[in-house]
Formats: C-alpha cells, sequence, structure tokens
C-alpha cells in the first residue's frame, strides 16, 4: 500500500543526511536540522537536473538517492559561497 507520508519521511531524511554531510564538506560545521534538511533537499533537485547533464547515471536506492542529493547540495552550497564573495 501507498502511503504518502512515509514518501515525504524518507525525502527528509535524504535531505537532512545530504544537508549535512555537504554543510561538514564545505563549511566544517552543520546548519542545524532545519538547514541541512532545506540544502539537502533543494540539493536533491540540483543533483537530479545536473548529473544526467554530466551523463553521470547511479540507479535507484537509497543510498544512491544520498549521493546526488550531497552532490546536488555542494553545489548548491559552493554557489552561495562564490555568490556572497562577490
Amino acid at each position: 500500500m501507498y502511503v504518502p507520508y512515509q514518501t515525504l519521511a524518507v525525502m527528509l531524511l535524504v535531505g537532512l543526511v545530504a544537508g549535512w554531510i555537504a554543510a561538514k564538506v564545505v563549511t566544517k560545521h552543520g546548519m542545524g536540522i532545519a538547514g541541512d534538511v532545506i540544502v539537502g533537499v533543494i540539493g536533491a533537485f540540483i543533483g537530479d537536473w545536473l548529473l544526467p547533464r554530466l551523463g553521470i547515471h547511479l540507479g535507484a536506492g537509497l543510498a544512491l538517492a544520498i549521493f546526488n542529493a550531497t552532490v546536488g547540495a555542494i553545489v548548491l552550497l559552493v554557489l552561495v559561497r562564490v555568490i556572497r564573495a562577490v
């Protein structure tokens, strides 16, 4: 049985983990639960758009979704840092 709340919970969990990892890589510290989730979820959309355009097709699965979202979140945080520096 399909329950949309399970999908939402998985999306938030992936966003939380990906945002936390990306924040640790780029800024060396986390951004809080809400900040990590927001960065991770936006990063998932960026990763879903960017990676296929680079010819990278990872497949399906929770670990690959986290990797995809982490790559997108790192790109997002780096772009924010570059824009702030200008």
